[in-house]
């Protein structure tokens, strides 16, 4: 979900992509163009500034909001964002420490904590939003059957379609996976017919239904996980935690103030973000809105996610499955302790 530069779609190989993560987990082989895009490279230990990479779909409003709007300069704390030309290079530009915090599907956090990385969730960024759109005339699983399915690699929108066929009996194996570069690019291939199926987030899901005749939803995710399912995380490194405990409480707070404010008015939050964060329409933006809302407080998808470890074990991405280790929801819980009123006001948290 995070945006890529590059054309058109790509047959990645899942040993490729755990080369670069395992890489990035052991802190080497850092491509010179990812360091080119940091300045100053190391930052974990910065008394104010906070280096960040970030996705691209509405699960980062949450983060996209806390940076626009400056909210965690009050706890003294500058957010600085880190854009990165692929998700595989999001996640090694994370392992490897170049960036102290990363809003990053669990997915993708999987592969770094499966090779070693001092890397933990420590709260939420968005629920829900991972879509399956497919064009005129299929209107199941098995008509996937041979179809070309987009997506992209080891990301929460390659577990659903991956979930989603193995529960009708399907594998990988029966369709044809395409695994694009942008959020843009993956919707532009499907509305321009380019690919028969696709599985996106929030609000290109919705882009891609209005803008492609006859395209039909084949599944939200709450068929198969329930309402409130974890896309996107917030993980942050270990180190960070160690050092500067404030800073990170800092970031969780101001997410959860975006939060409470994109609840109270939402067109708000959209007019400083559609355009800028998200490549595509007003219109698309206000109907998605609803559909993947921020949730900062997702202690309760802490099963849910490591569940989907089987998944990522059987797509070949990790050898074991995650465990309650790579979670550290102490900060967050310290967070609400401090902020009762402000966490009390959140329509939407793991206690609601």
């Amino acid at each position: 979900m995070c945006d890529r530069d590059g054309t058109f779609y790509r047959n990645f190989s899942r040993r490729n992509f755990l080369k670069s993560t395992a890489a990035g987990a052991a802190t080497v082989a850092i491509p010179a163009h990812l360091a080119g895009l940091l300045g100053v490279t190391n930052s974990a230990f910065a008394a104010t500034t906070v280096k960040a990479t970030h996705g691209s779909g509405f699960c980062n409003m949450g983060l996209f909001l806390a940076k626009e709007r400056g909210l965690a300069k009050a706890d003294g704390v500058d957010l600085e964002f880190v854009v990165t030309p692929s998700n595989t290079e999001i996640t090694t530009m994370f392992g490897a420490g170049l960036v102290d915090i990363s809003m990053i599907p669990y997915s993708n956090f999987m592969t770094l904590y499966d090779a070693g990385a001092p890397v933990k969730i420590v709260a939420g960024g968005g629920v829900q939003g991972c879509i399956i759109v497919a064009k005129e005339g299929i209107k199941s699983a098995a008509d996937l059957k041979g179809k070309t399915f987009g997506t992209f690699q080891a990301d929460t929108l390659e577990v659903l379609p991956y979930d989603y066929l193995k529960k009708a009996g399907l594998s990988f194996k029966d369709v044809q996976i395409k695994y694009l570069d942008t959020s843009p690019e993956l919707a532009q291939a499907f509305i321009a017919g380019a690919i028969d199926a696709i599985c996106h987030i929030e609000p290109y899901a919705t882009q891609c239904v209005q803008q492609r005749k006859g395209a039909t939803i084949l599944s939200d995710g709450t068929d198969l996980y329930g309402k409130g399912y974890s896309d996107c995380v917030l993980a942050v490194r270990t180190p960070l935690i160690e050092k500067n405990p404030a800073a990170v409480k800092a970031v969780i707070k101001a997410m959860m103030t975006a939060q409470s404010q994109s609840e109270s008015d939402k067109m708000g939050a959209l007019k400083d973000t559609v355009g800028k964060y998200y490549k595509t329409s007003m219109e698309a933006a206000i109907d998605a809105s609803t559909k993947q809302p921020i949730v900062v407080d997702q202690r309760n998808q802490t099963q849910f996610i490591i569940d989907r470890g089987v998944s990522m074990k059987e797509l070949g991405y990790v050898k074991k499955l995650p465990d309650k280790a790579a979670f550290d929801w102490s900060l967050l819980e310290s967070v609400i302790a401090e902020n009762k009123a402000l966490y009390d006001g959140l329509k939407l948290k793991s206690a609601a």
